[in-house]
Protein backbone atom coordinates (compact mmCIF):
# COMPACT_ATOMS: atom_id res chain seq x y z
CA UNK A 1 0.00 0.00 0.00
CA UNK A 2 1.05 3.69 -0.93
CA UNK A 3 0.32 7.35 -1.12
CA UNK A 4 1.41 8.88 -4.28
CA UNK A 5 2.29 12.88 -4.10
CA UNK A 6 3.63 15.27 -6.08
CA UNK A 7 6.30 17.28 -4.84
CA UNK A 8 4.18 20.34 -4.88
CA UNK A 9 2.25 18.57 -2.33
CA UNK A 10 4.68 17.45 -0.29
CA UNK A 11 6.32 20.95 -0.55
CA UNK A 12 2.45 22.43 0.22
CA UNK A 13 1.85 20.80 3.76
CA UNK A 14 5.82 20.54 4.52
CA UNK A 15 5.45 24.70 4.47
CA UNK A 16 2.21 24.45 6.42
CA UNK A 17 3.26 22.55 9.35
CA UNK A 18 6.58 24.38 9.35
CA UNK A 19 5.13 27.79 9.35
CA UNK A 20 2.62 26.51 12.60
CA UNK A 21 5.28 25.33 14.66
CA UNK A 22 5.36 24.68 17.51
CA UNK A 23 2.24 24.50 17.07
CA UNK A 24 0.16 20.80 15.47
CA UNK A 25 -0.91 21.78 11.97
CA UNK A 26 -3.60 19.61 9.71
CA UNK A 27 -5.27 18.88 6.79
CA UNK A 28 -6.87 17.08 4.62
CA UNK A 29 -5.81 15.20 1.09
CA UNK A 30 -8.06 15.10 -1.96
CA UNK A 31 -7.72 12.73 -4.80
CA UNK A 32 -8.52 8.91 -6.47
CA UNK A 33 -7.25 5.98 -6.13
CA UNK A 34 -4.46 6.50 -3.11
CA UNK A 35 -3.28 9.57 -5.10
CA UNK A 36 -3.42 12.86 -3.96
CA UNK A 37 -4.69 16.01 -6.51
CA UNK A 38 -5.08 18.45 -3.89
CA UNK A 39 -3.57 19.72 -0.35
CA UNK A 40 -6.86 21.47 1.98
CA UNK A 41 -4.96 23.60 4.62
CA UNK A 42 -7.09 23.63 7.53
CA UNK A 43 -7.12 25.76 10.88
CA UNK A 44 -6.10 23.40 13.99
CA UNK A 45 -8.97 24.86 16.57
CA UNK A 46 -7.44 23.42 19.37
CA UNK A 47 -4.27 25.84 19.04
CA UNK A 48 -2.14 22.58 20.93
CA UNK A 49 1.01 21.82 20.99
CA UNK A 50 0.14 17.85 21.48
CA UNK A 51 -3.03 17.72 19.66
CA UNK A 52 -5.17 18.47 16.47
CA UNK A 53 -9.18 19.30 16.18
CA UNK A 54 -9.85 20.40 12.80
CA UNK A 55 -11.97 23.72 12.33
CA UNK A 56 -15.29 22.27 11.63
CA UNK A 57 -16.51 25.17 9.11
CA UNK A 58 -13.40 24.39 7.40
CA UNK A 59 -13.35 20.91 7.22
CA UNK A 60 -16.92 21.10 6.24
CA UNK A 61 -15.62 23.30 3.05
CA UNK A 62 -13.33 20.97 2.43
CA UNK A 63 -15.73 18.04 2.34
CA UNK A 64 -17.94 19.87 0.48
CA UNK A 65 -15.13 20.71 -2.15
CA UNK A 66 -13.45 17.06 -2.39
CA UNK A 67 -17.37 16.29 -3.84
CA UNK A 68 -18.16 18.97 -5.80
CA UNK A 69 -14.71 18.00 -7.97
CA UNK A 70 -15.45 14.41 -8.11
CA UNK A 71 -12.68 13.71 -6.14
CA UNK A 72 -12.23 11.57 -2.76
CA UNK A 73 -10.73 11.75 0.79
CA UNK A 74 -7.78 9.53 0.12
CA UNK A 75 -5.55 11.47 3.55
CA UNK A 76 -5.24 13.20 6.59
CA UNK A 77 -1.67 15.11 7.39
CA UNK A 78 -0.68 16.86 11.15
CA UNK A 79 2.28 17.43 12.49
CA UNK A 80 4.55 16.24 15.73
CA UNK A 81 6.47 19.17 16.05
CA UNK A 82 7.78 17.84 19.58
CA UNK A 83 7.59 13.96 18.08
CA UNK A 84 6.60 11.18 17.91
CA UNK A 85 8.10 10.51 14.21
CA UNK A 86 5.12 8.00 14.50
CA UNK A 87 1.52 7.82 15.08
CA UNK A 88 0.20 8.41 18.83
CA UNK A 89 -1.98 6.42 20.82
CA UNK A 90 -4.14 9.32 20.53
CA UNK A 91 -3.57 9.44 16.56
CA UNK A 92 -4.70 5.76 16.61
CA UNK A 93 -7.64 6.29 19.13
CA UNK A 94 -9.36 9.22 17.04
CA UNK A 95 -8.72 7.70 13.82
CA UNK A 96 -12.14 7.24 12.23
CA UNK A 97 -11.67 7.72 8.20
CA UNK A 98 -10.44 4.90 6.23
CA UNK A 99 -7.44 7.17 4.40
CA UNK A 100 -3.57 7.42 5.37
CA UNK A 101 -2.60 9.19 8.23
CA UNK A 102 0.29 11.48 6.91
CA UNK A 103 1.99 12.88 10.07
CA UNK A 104 5.08 14.96 9.75
CA UNK A 105 7.61 15.42 12.57
CA UNK A 106 10.52 17.70 13.26
CA UNK A 107 14.54 16.49 13.75
CA UNK A 108 16.24 19.88 14.48
CA UNK A 109 15.18 21.74 11.41
CA UNK A 110 14.43 18.90 9.27
CA UNK A 111 10.68 18.28 8.48
CA UNK A 112 9.81 14.52 8.02
CA UNK A 113 6.86 12.56 7.08
CA UNK A 114 5.75 9.07 7.51
CA UNK A 115 2.44 7.27 6.19
CA UNK A 116 0.08 5.22 8.45
CA UNK A 117 -3.01 3.01 7.62
CA UNK A 118 -4.63 2.78 11.26
CA UNK A 119 -7.42 -0.11 10.88
CA UNK A 120 -8.83 -1.75 14.04
CA UNK A 121 -6.56 0.43 16.12
CA UNK A 122 -3.17 -0.99 14.86
CA UNK A 123 -0.90 1.35 12.56
CA UNK A 124 1.36 -0.15 9.96
CA UNK A 125 3.54 2.07 8.29
CA UNK A 126 2.70 2.72 4.40
CA UNK A 127 5.06 4.22 1.66
CA UNK A 128 4.81 7.84 0.89
CA UNK A 129 5.75 8.10 -2.65
CA UNK A 130 6.82 11.83 -4.64
CA UNK A 131 6.02 11.39 -8.11
CA UNK A 132 6.71 14.05 -10.80
CA UNK A 133 4.15 16.32 -11.46
CA UNK A 134 2.61 16.30 -14.59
Amino acid sequence: MELKLKHEHWDIMRDHVRAHAPLEACGLLAGKNNSVEKVLLIENQAKSRVKFRMDPKEQLKAFNWIELNGLDLVGIFHSHPAGPETVSVTDIEEAVYAVTQVVWSRTKDNWIAHGFWIENKQAIEIELKLIDGE
